[in-house]
C-alpha cells in the first residue's frame, strides 16, 4: 500500500507539512483515559488565552480553505471544529481509545489528526482534487459525489475517504471496535508546522507503544519525498 499527496496539492501548497504512521494490533480493550488528560489539558490552556481562530494552526487552515473557494466558517477543519467543542463543553464524547487519544492530541496540537480503518482502504490513500465521479460515503448512509477540484483522500477504487482535505471523514474507513489496522495522519499549514506536526506524530507512537504496541511504519512527508509505501500482515 501507499500514502501520498498529488503534485499539485505540493504546488498548491508548498507550505504544507504532513506525517503520518502505521499501527497494527489495534484493540479497543484499553484504559486511555490517564493519557489523555495531559493533553486536554494542554488544550485548555492555549484557549484560556483567546478562541480557537486566533491560534496560527486553525488560522492557516482557514487561508486555505480560502483559497480552495470555501467559506472558512462553514467548513472548519477537522482541528477547528474540535476545538470550538472542546471550547464550549469542556469535554469531548469518548468514542473508541485510538480515536479519544488522536483527538485529545489534536486539541493539544491545534492541528486535524486523521484515522483511517485501513482494511477499508483499497491498495493506497492518495490525497488529491476530485475528478468528480468519485463515492463518500457519508455518516447518513448516503453516497455523496465530490464535485471536481475539491480536494479529498481517494482510494484505488474512486472511494473517498474525506472530503474537502481535512473537514470531514467518511463512514466508510472510521475506526470501529473490530479495527486492527490503521493509518494516521496529520497536516499543518502555518509558519512552524515542519516541526510540530512531526512533533504531534511522535507524541501519539509514543502513546500507541505504550497502550498497543510500536508502529510498524512514521513517516515525515515532503515535496521532494511525498510517498509512504508500506506492507501490513494479512492477520484477521
Amino acid at each position: 500500500m501507499h500514502f501520498c499527496h498529488s503534485p499539485k496539492i505540493w504546488q498548491e501548497f508548498p507550505q504544507l507539512a504532513a506525517s503520518l504512521l502505521i499501527a497494527d494490533g489495534i484493540r479497543p480493550q484499553v484504559e486511555v483515559e490517564e493519557r489523555l488528560q495531559p493533553h486536554l489539558h494542554r488544550a485548555r490552556q492555549r484557549l484560556s488565552q483567546g478562541t480557537e481562530s486566533h491560534l496560527a494552526e486553525v488560522s492557516a487552515w482557514r487561508r486555505a480553505y480560502a483559497q480552495m473557494g470555501l467559506k472558512p466558517t462553514q467548513y472548519r477543519s477537522a482541528a477547528e471544529a474540535l476545538l470550538r467543542r472542546f471550547r464550549r463543553e469542556d469535554e469531548l464524547p469518548r468514542l473508541h481509545p485510538l480515536v479519544d487519544l488522536c483527538n485529545a492530541v489534536s486539541l493539544a496540537y491545534a492541528l486535524p489528526v486523521a484515522v483511517f480503518d485501513l482494511d477499508q482502504v483499497e491498495k493506497y490513500l492518495e490525497v488529491r482534487h476530485a475528478n468528480g465521479v468519485e463515492e463518500y460515503l457519508a455518516f447518513s448512509g448516503e453516497i455523496e459525489i465530490p464535485p471536481a477540484q475539491e480536494i479529498i483522500f481517494v482510494d484505488a477504487t474512486n472511494h473517498v475517504h474525506a472530503r474537502r482535505w481535512t473537514f470531514r471523514q467518511s463512514r466508510r474507513s472510521v475506526v470501529r471496535p473490530k479495527t486492527k489496522r490503521v493509518l494516521i495522519v496529520s497536516e499543518g499549514l502555518h509558519d512552524t508546522a515542519t516541526t510540530d506536526v512531526p512533533a504531534l506524530i511522535d507524541v501519539l507512537s509514543e502513546e500507541i507503544a505504550t497502550l498497543w504496541m510500536p508502529p510498524l511504519h512514521q513517516a515525515i512527508l515532503t515535496a521532494k519525498s511525498p510517498r509512504l509505501d508500506f506492507t501490513i500482515s494479512n492477520h484477521e
